[in-house]
């Protein structure tokens, strides 16, 4: 047990350990310019003196080439820029190590939120029992997505986890190897990696950590909560969407679904057999030695040539890992139980599937697709659609599209959006026939936006012969405000269609929906898709309830607060009984991946936190996580406002403008961390619609002025204010565990705006007085968070959030001082009459370079 405050614990273990660390990293040679390591720091104090001496950032490039260097020549300025980029990139993967071997010492791994803390909880309020039975039915599944916002090539990640055991063992002599080796090795992908690439990157994270922390959290509940007893609910899931999701991604092919499925299951068997092999070391007696024998073997050819077909189904599997544990107990005194019962809890966690696939496209593919279906049918002579199918009415479609079944011959297809999406249906059989029902038995319609949405996917489903025995939840997602509104009629008229219940019945009434956070904050801004989203889940709870359906909620969220991420597990705590909470499903994506689940203390602990949120929710919940009448006209009225600001911001004319040209946004694209285009369309012209969310939230992050998270917040606030009724959200505030979250992941956007970094936007004549908006914005809602809190500075209450968020901040202030120096350079040139393009190439490189780090250093947003 640690006796020392937490911030004390931080600044032992991670703070003073980096500045050892990165004194001898500093000294290391391995490139052409040997005192980059000493220029560096004075770099960096140049660029904290000159922001705060108001200066812009090429004048404090220039001081510092006035200063530390004899008349250097352009090429040697720009080639000493890249060696800091190179420097910067590889400190920020250090303090990456260093944080993660510090986890289990920094964060008590027995404190609140964990799993014996909820244990020691129901045991004071006599709560054992509902505790038992609440996890018979209560569910978190965590989805990998490989949305790009941070990815470290293999070779990168395999440094990062050796380093990170090396400080923990305190290996001097391999800390210094690894460093050395960290010099060396390139940071960035020369090509962008394939669908296929990334879902490789994911399934380590898969076989090297979650395979065993997710498998020893359950296990602990089943020995320390649930007594012993064997129960049918996995509780803990995984989601996989590389290689399934086409909406995300327009390079998924059926091929790719398919061979990411085999990898899926080749792994698990693979993961099994190293289990195996252990447990047959450890079985060596009469009745168990033969069939640990037999399965060994089984799982090995399995696992190196997916052609075998030596593979057990799941359940006779599982029976013979029961057989041998009965033998075990009878016949040799439970001798290694403890090692069968983990083993057989694996299988049941992960089956042959170790994580669903789940399978996304868009709605208005979708439609396209299915209007072509309809035509070339009604051309090839099929009187499943009649003539006028397209002109019917929305409820007269609905009927038709709950009644079609067939087999269609999808050669007849021109199109090929239509072979592609009735090929991944295919797809979907042929891997529940490998891996099991749960190897893919998920279909998402993004940007849902009708009842016809969704029975279009139904009735593809059919005319790809499952003859209304759909073996897969289809799933829809709602995201912008509008959709989020409209969500409460589209379900209602599917609970209301026959056969549409008719498939949730055979599903056991089950209805998972989708409630996206990116999108819905890239369109209302931060407290009105917050808001939204709470409404929505509240609506679809009540009428959910009302046709006898459990609702089940999947929330798409990123990283960063203003995609939803932020606190996570105090989000799902602070929803209240309007809600329905049997399960916990969430996306979780880039640099969220490798801070929560990156090392298997801090997936465990990140893992509990969920569980606990759920339990504490249903179980211990109190007052401050029920909305009252004035509380909900107060929550109304703040998203409202908050609305209105951020739409006319939103619409102001150099809003699109001031993004293309003084942000980022462009350099997205050539980075080659994601595979997939930054927007939706093909057009040359940025159209705010098309524009993913992760390249938009990106963008003012880079820009050190984090715009989706808090705009429209100080506007809200200020109203109050001005009325003199400020009093009245301070009593909200303190009583509401809703909106202090809400509040407490917009100080975190606000706490990483460093907006000295653009003042000199401030002047520029086409974009001074826009800056001067959004600046004004921040300050405003900086000011009254604090004052709402009764903080003296934000994030008071997370002193180790905000410190480690200071040092990642600290370390890449000359990497965000280079990338603006860059930008004002590309606009300096193309205002040139005859402009150096090969120069401007080589500042689009440092800016495209420089995104990298900022990248990655942003890990601990969420």
């Amino acid at each position: 047990m640690h006796k020392s405050p937490k911030l004390t614990r931080f600044n032992e273990n991670v703070l003073a350990k980096y500045q050892i660390y990165n004194s001898i990293f500093m000294t290391l040679p391995f490139d052409t310019i040997t005192k980059t390591g000493v220029l560096l720091p004075l770099f960096h104090d140049v660029c904290e003196n000159g922001f705060l001496n108001k200066k812009n950032p090429t004048e404090i490039v220039e001081t510092f080439f006035k200063t530390y260097q004899e008349n250097p020549t352009e090429t040697e300025k720009i080639n000493l820029l890249f060696k800091f980029i190179q420097y910067i990139e590889r400190q920020v993967v250090l303090f990456d190590a260093i944080e993660d071997a510090a986890f289990p010492i920094v964060n008590n791994m027995d404190g609140v939120g964990t799993l014996r803390n909820s244990k020691e909880m129901a045991s004071l309020e006599n709560k054992k029992e509902d505790l038992k039975n609440y996890l018979k039915n209560f569910k978190v599944r965590v989805v990998l997505t490989a949305h790009p916002t941070q990815f470290y090539p293999g070779t990168v990640l395999g440094i990062i986890t050796d380093l990170t055991e090396a400080i923990e063992n305190n290996n001097l002599l391999l800390i210094n190897k690894l460093l050395a080796q960290l010099g060396k090795t390139p940071f960035f992908k020369h090509e962008k990696p394939t669908p296929f690439d990334e879902a490789i990157n994911l399934i380590w994270y898969l076989e090297n950590v979650f395979y065993h922390s997710i498998s020893k959290v359950y296990s602990y509940i089943q020995s320390n909560i649930l007594n012993g007893e064997l129960i049918d609910n996995e509780i803990i899931n995984l989601g996989f969407w590389p290689g399934g999701d086409r909406d995300g991604n327009p390079f998924v092919t059926t091929q790719i679904t398919l061979d990411v499925a085999k990898r899926l299951k080749q792994t698990i068997l693979k993961n099994y057999y190293k289990d195996i092999r252990l447990l047959k070391r450890r079985l060596t007696f009469d009745g168990v030695e033969q069939p640990i024998l037999e399965l060994e073997k089984m799982i090995f050819e399995n696992s190196v040539n997916s052609d075998f077909k030596t593979l057990l189904p799941l359940n006779l599997f599982k029976e013979k890992l029961f057989q041998i544990k009965e033998t075990l107990i009878t016949k040799h005194q439970s001798l290694y139980l403890d090692e069968i019962n983990d083993f057989i809890n694996k299988v049941h966690l992960f089956g042959y599937h170790f994580a669903t696939l789940d399978i996304r496209q868009d709605s208005r593919i979708h439609h396209t697709v299915f209007s072509e279906i309809v035509t070339t049918l009604q051309k090839n002579g099929s009187n499943l659609f009649p003539k006028n199918y397209l002109e019917l009415s929305e409820n007269e479609q609905l009927n038709i599209l709950s009644k079609v079944s067939d087999n269609i011959d999808i050669s007849i297809f021109k199109d090929e959006m239509v072979t592609k999406t009735l090929s991944s249906i295919h797809a979907v059989k042929t891997i529940q026939q490998s891996n099991g029902e749960k190897g893919a038995n998920r279909y998402i319609i993004s940007n849902n936006q009708t009842a016809v949405n969704v029975m279009e996917t139904f009735a593809m489903f059919n005319l790809c012969d499952f003859k209304h025995n759909i073996t897969v939840d289809i799933i829809p997602l709602f995201e912008t405000i509008n959709d989020l509104t409209n969500a409460t009629s589209v379900m209602k008229k599917l609970y209301t269609n026959t056969a549409y219940k008719k498939h949730l019945k055979n599903r056991n009434n089950k209805q998972t929906i989708m409630l996206g956070f990116s999108d819905g904050t890239k369109d209302g801004g931060y407290l009105m898709a917050n808001w939204s989203i709470f409404k929505a889940k509240e609506n679809l709870t009540k009428i959910s309830r009302e046709h006898g359906i459990k609702v089940i909620f999947f929330d798409g969220r990123g990283g960063p607060p203003a995609r939803g991420g932020g606190k996570t597990h105090q989000f799902y705590a602070s929803l209240g009984p309007t809600i329905e909470d049997e399960e916990i499903q969430l996306t979780v994506q880039g640099q969220t991946i490798s801070s929560n689940f990156g090392t298997l203390d801090a997936a465990q602990y990140n893992i509990e936190q969920l569980l606990s949120s759920g339990i504490s929710n249903e179980l211990f919940s109190s007052t401050n996580n029920v909305m009252t009448k004035e509380d909900t006209e107060i929550m109304n009225d703040l998203a409202l406002t908050s609305y209105e600001a951020y739409t006319n911001f939103k619409n102001h004319p150099k809003f699109l403008p001031y993004l293309e040209r003084m942000s980022t946004l462009k350099y997205y694209a050539k980075t080659n961390i994601g595979s997939r285009p930054s927007k939706r369309s093909k057009s040359k012209k940025l159209n705010f619609a098309d524009l993913r969310a992760i390249p938009f939230v990106g963008s003012w992050s880079q820009l050190k002025q984090n715009v989706p998270g808090f705009y429209g917040v100080g506007s809200a606030l200020k109203k109050y204010e001005d009325n003199g009724e400020f009093n009245k959200l301070k009593t909200f505030y303190n009583n509401s565990d809703f909106f202090k979250t809400l509040i407490g992941n917009s100080m975190m956007s606000l706490s990483k705006s460093f907006f000295e970094l653009t003042k000199y936007m401030s002047e520029d004549e086409e974009f001074g007085a826009f800056w001067k908006l959004i600046y004004n914005e921040y300050k405003i809602s900086k000011r009254l968070i604090l004052k709402l809190s009764n903080y003296d500075e934000l994030m008071q209450s997370n002193k180790v959030g905000k410190a480690s968020i200071d040092i990642r901040e600290n370390i890449v202030l000359p990497l965000l001082t280079i990338q603006q120096y860059a930008l004002r350079e590309i606009q300096k040139l193309q205002k040139q009459q005859n402009p150096d393009t090969n120069l401007i190439k080589v500042y689009e490189k440092m800016v495209t370079r420089s995104l990298f780090g900022n990248i990655n250093a942003s890990r601990n947003s969420a």
